[in-house]
């Protein structure tokens, strides 16, 4: 529980189970609202899955040079995890409006009855290990600073609050068995489901936004101007005539292109004296690592860097 991939393959045993359970006791009480929730849980969990799968191959090429994938992508994996983030956003809001139109629809046609004292078990251990799994994944990621694992937590948080609205409409329906309101027991299913999906249905849509800016290549701006003023400052103190910057986010991943422009009457220098340059840029670029890609050139010819 320590590690991206340790919290991703806990969280993905203990969603399978959650659905596998959840799946069952819909069916067995007859409510359309936990069948959801079993199936919500089960593409969450397919979608972890395909997030470990990713976060392995992204570990791996960083610190395992002899993966055979490497000479296939030798520039690294970082371009899968907004792919694999941006999906599972879109299928989590896709299960959720599919729901929603199924609510409305047996809603329209006088709701549906259901065992109120199977619904209410299953919602009080399920909201039990939803809470207490959002909670431990979200303390580890303090450390982590896990995409993957801050996504896994708001699954943990949204089916935390499903499952918690849920028990609470089931808890209403079972005290109004035997008053003059038992009328309206057939919809607190269709109508709590629809209330629920129409909370959950915007919140991926952040990861959404910022994986297609991922995969669109959207220049982050504060990373932007870190970059220009590093190359500005090291324009003035080395006397060149200006510099060409480019740079993405891609996932965890940063990659950075400098182009220095040198004047072509600059005294020569040795390679050791450019390289010492370049560490000066990346020092002052800073956050080194893996998950860093930076190219540093240098030319008198500005074509080369446009």
């Amino acid at each position: 529980m320590k590690t991206e991939q340790g919290l991703l393959r806990v969280s993905i045993a203990v969603t399978i189970l959650l659905a596998g359970v959840g799946i069952l006791f819909g069916i067995l009480s007859g409510s359309f609202a936990i069948v959801f929730d079993g199936i919500y849980a089960m593409t969450d969990a397919s979608m972890t899955v395909l997030a470990l799968v990713v976060s392995n191959l992204i570990a791996s090429s960083a610190t395992d040079g002899k993966n055979p994938l490497v000479k296939h992508f030798t520039m690294g994996f970082w371009h899968l995890e907004p792919m694999v983030l941006g999906l599972n956003g879109i299928l989590l809001t896709g299960a959720a409006t599919y729901a929603l139109i199924n609510a409305v629809s047996s809603i329209m046609n006088g709701g549906r009855l259901f065992d109120f004292g199977a619904a209410i078990t299953y919602s009080v251990v399920t909201l039990a290990i939803t809470i207490t799994m959002a909670i431990v994944s979200a303390r580890a990621n303090r450390t982590i600073k896990s995409e993957f694992v801050a996504l896994d937590v708001k699954s943990w948080i949204m089916s935390s609050g499903l499952t918690g609205a849920l028990l609470v409409a089931f808890i209403g329906g079972a005290l109004i068995q035997g008053t003059k309101h038992e009328w309206m027991s057939p919809y607190i299913d269709p109508v709590a489901l629809a209330l629920v999906c129409l909370v959950i249905i915007p919140i991926p849509a952040g990861t959404i936004r910022q994986a297609l800016a991922d995969i669109l290549l959207v220049t982050p701006a504060d990373l932007k101007s870190h970059v220009d003023a590093v190359a500005e400052t090291i324009v003035e103190r080395h006397g060149f005539l200006s510099y060409r910057a480019y740079v993405a986010r891609v996932g965890r991943g940063r990659q950075i292109e400098l182009f220095f422009i040198v004047p072509a009457d600059l005294p020569a220098r040795k390679l050791q004296d450019w390289d010492a340059i370049r560490d000066e840029v990346g020092i002052a670029i800073g956050d080194e690592g893996p998950d860093r890609w930076l190219t540093i050139a240098f030319t008198t010819d500005p074509e080369w860097a446009d």
